[in-house]
């Protein structure tokens, strides 16, 4: 088992996981400090992590604090992301700056898996990706997470890519990167609040075996880049397509009038879609992250069986 990199402050439960090759799955930190409010924010971090426990693997949540990348937090450590009006939204272009100022760093779904695979973890479970965003042709508007999925060696899990995007875009944007996409037992490719997007799932699988194993054949062909595990939302918590369709036309309404872009985009639409459902897209947003969470550690105790098996 290869060991972390000496940048990394591993915790201890994390690391004597990763020697003895058990299933460890990498959680994203952002969320937490620029996706929910607070105290949710740090209530539903608490929450997956015993999700992750309660399933037999073990949580790694991944962020920077005092300059030191660190995989495995403890509570305090939440609190403080989850409540500090310091901590920066970090992704990949932002790692060496915020380390090099001793800052704090709320990680994204690129900087996470960048940090993940130093620490050799394959599975990461976050909420939905980053993509190319509507307009894109104008803004130039994309997401590092599709650069660091066509170039870093973690399958991702989540519920599709943020419906605030372009979904369609952005799947073609994966295709051309070569990293596969994978339905989770859906034909239909997820839209995040909804299970729905009208663009159908690329790949699809039934089993978190099977998954695993398709992670395992497709890295021991030498392919570098990750995999997109494509978790529909449950069927109770999810907000119809047609109606978060409104409430997502009107939120950009709004961005547009405000001025904001860039890094600013996703945090601001989130929040004011939460204002304008009334709470109803948190609850889906907590819903579908647990959920994935019990994918995700499914899928890393399969690919850590079939490791055990095979001695690779």
């Amino acid at each position: 088992m290869p060991q972390p990199h000496p940048l990394l402050v591993v915790a201890d439960e994390v690391r004597d996981a990763l020697a003895t090759a058990a299933p460890v799955v990498a959680l994203e930190s952002t969320i937490i400090s620029h996706g929910m409010p607070y105290p949710d924010n740090v209530a539903m971090a608490r929450e997956v992590e015993a999700i992750i426990r309660a399933a037999g693997a073990v949580p790694a949540t991944i962020a920077v604090l005092d300059g030191r990348p660190r995989v495995g937090l403890e509570t305090a450590d939440l609190e403080l992301l989850g409540s500090s009006p310091d901590v920066t939204k970090v992704s990949r272009r932002d790692l060496g700056h915020v380390i090099a100022r001793g800052g704090h760093g709320a990680t994204t779904v690129a900087a996470t898996m960048r940090l993940a695979a130093l620490a050799g973890i394959s599975v990461f479970v976050t909420g939905g990706l980053g993509g190319v965003h509507r307009g894109a042709a104008e803004t130039f508007d994309v997401s590092a997470d599709l650069t660091e999925l066509g170039q870093t060696r973690v399958a991702v899990v989540c519920a599709g890519v943020k419906s605030i995007l372009d979904i369609g875009l952005t799947l073609e944007s994966l295709e051309t990167l070569g990293v596969p996409v994978i339905g989770y037992r859906t034909v239909e490719f997820p839209a995040f609040f909804s299970r729905s997007s009208g663009f159908p799932a690329p790949l699809r699988s039934q089993t978190p075996e099977e998954i695993a194993a398709t992670m395992r054949a497709h890295w021991e062909l030498g392919i570098q880049g990750g995999l997109v595990i494509a978790n529909p939302i449950p069927v109770a918590a999810e907000i119809p397509a047609a109606q978060i369709g409104a409430i997502i036309a009107a939120a950009l309404g709004d961005m547009a009038a405000s001025g904001i872009r860039g890094s600013d985009a996703t945090p601001y639409l989130l929040a004011r879609i939460v204002e304008l459902t009334g709470g109803e897209s948190l609850q889906a947003n907590i819903a579908l992250v647990k959920d994935n969470a019990v994918l995700g550690a499914q899928i890393a105790a399969a690919y850590a069986a079939a490791a055990a098996l095979t001695g690779v």
